[in-house]
């Protein structure tokens, strides 16, 4: 049959890469069709930042877990370069050392330490430790460049594995075999529709039970002063009320509380800082959340202002150029962080509805094929 494969992922994001390498692993012939001429969505306009530690028990720290390990089996096969690894998360409070705490006593810290402020401004001297409670370091961080990695990885896998792209086609149709696009008609065996951000497209009819919104975030890339190293990735007090894992535990109810009363502007605008370094030596900062069906593109200055704030008070920078700024958009407002719908037999449909694809698209992909 003519255009035909055993696999065709619809959508070339993380997801849809993800789900291309586990089908190219188990032998099958994979074609990958996105409507953009290239990847210019959710999964370049992130963090680049692989996380394990704090994302929500169960499924989710499951997946970023098995995800971690390809991420970090793949990147030098790809020519992907890891930029950094580990995170440090400054609990300035003694309510959020309190949340660490509670959360070392987790399975989900194995491997983790809690440092006091002494401890960790040895450790860590970028932190601004002074006056702070303390310090968890987590090793099983990764950090990639998204805007390269990403394409890379596409590279990767149609050099390597034999991956077929259609770029530029907009697929309007799927009655598994049968995909139909804005200029040709494709069959495959098995299809996986992996829409991101399209809500309304050709998953629609199986999301719209879901009521799912599109989550816009804010982002800034920063240049430090010459020489400046993170060494790895940083959060602060905002994030324990943000990352499920440490959320969900008992003590985070407090720290939510004294945060509302301190800091309820960021928390209003879904605040929480992430801190990441580039290969050029700039940070990419962020970020925050507003959730509509459809969000305006439009960034609020004192929104970046607030991040930058969080961001002084936490990393000891004596520089601070803004050179980039942009909006992010992921899907949410699902139950579960991540949907798997099955349609029929042969199609799945996987949407990531908590921003964690990066960190949580690779243990999904092997969990879809190993169900399937």
């Amino acid at each position: 049959m003519a255009d035909a494969s055993d696999l065709l992922v619809v959508g070339a994001g993380i997801v849809g890469l993800a789900h291309a390498l586990a089908g190219a692993r188990r032998g099958l012939r994979v074609t990958v069709v996105e409507r953009d001429q290239r990847c210019v969505g959710a999964s370049i306009r992130n963090f680049g930042f692989v996380t394990v530690t704090g994302q929500p028990a169960g499924d989710t720290w499951r997946r970023a877990r098995a995800s971690r390990e390809i991420w970090a089996a793949v990147a030098p096969q790809a020519g992907i370069a890891v930029e950094h690894r580990g995170l440090w998360l400054l609990a300035r409070r003694p309510a959020a050392r309190a949340v660490l705490e509670a959360f070392m006593r987790t399975e989900m810290a194995q491997g983790n330490t809690l440092h006091d402020a002494h401890e960790a401004a040895a450790l860590a001297p970028m932190l601004r430790t002074e006056g702070a409670a303390a310090a968890m370091y987590s090793p099983h961080e990764l950090r990639v460049e998204s805007r390269l990695a990403i394409p890379q990885l596409a590279t990767w896998l149609a050099e390597h594995h034999g991956v077929r792209f259609i770029h530029g086609e907009a697929v309007l149709e799927v009655r598994t075999p049968r995909v139909r696009t804005a200029l040709r008609e494709l069959h495959a065996e098995r299809v996986v529709v992996c829409p991101g951000t399209e809500l309304g497209g050709v998953g629609r009819d199986v999301l719209a039970r879901h009521a799912l919104q599109l989550s816009r975030l804010q982002m800034l890339r920063v240049r430090p002063e010459p020489g400046f190293r993170l060494g790895a990735a940083v959060m602060g007090d905002l994030s324990l009320v943000r990352y499920g894992g440490y959320a969900a535990l008992p003590e985070a109810r407090p720290l939510r509380a004294e945060l509302q009363a301190e800091e309820g502007e960021s928390l209003s605008h879904g605040i929480h800082l992430i801190v990441v370094q580039s290969a050029d030596g700039t940070l990419v900062v962020g970020d925050s959340h507003h959730n509509h069906a459809s969000p305006e593109p439009f960034a609020m200055e004192a929104v970046d202002q607030l991040i930058l704030r969080h961001l002084q008070e936490t990393v000891k920078l004596q520089r601070c150029e803004v050179v980039e700024r942009w909006t992010g958009v992921y899907p949410t407002g699902a139950a579960t962080d991540c949907l798997i719908e099955a349609p029929d037999d042969a199609t799945r449909l996987v949407v990531v509805t908590s921003g964690t694809g990066a960190s949580t698209a690779f243990g999904i992909a092997e969990e879809v094929f190993g169900a399937w």
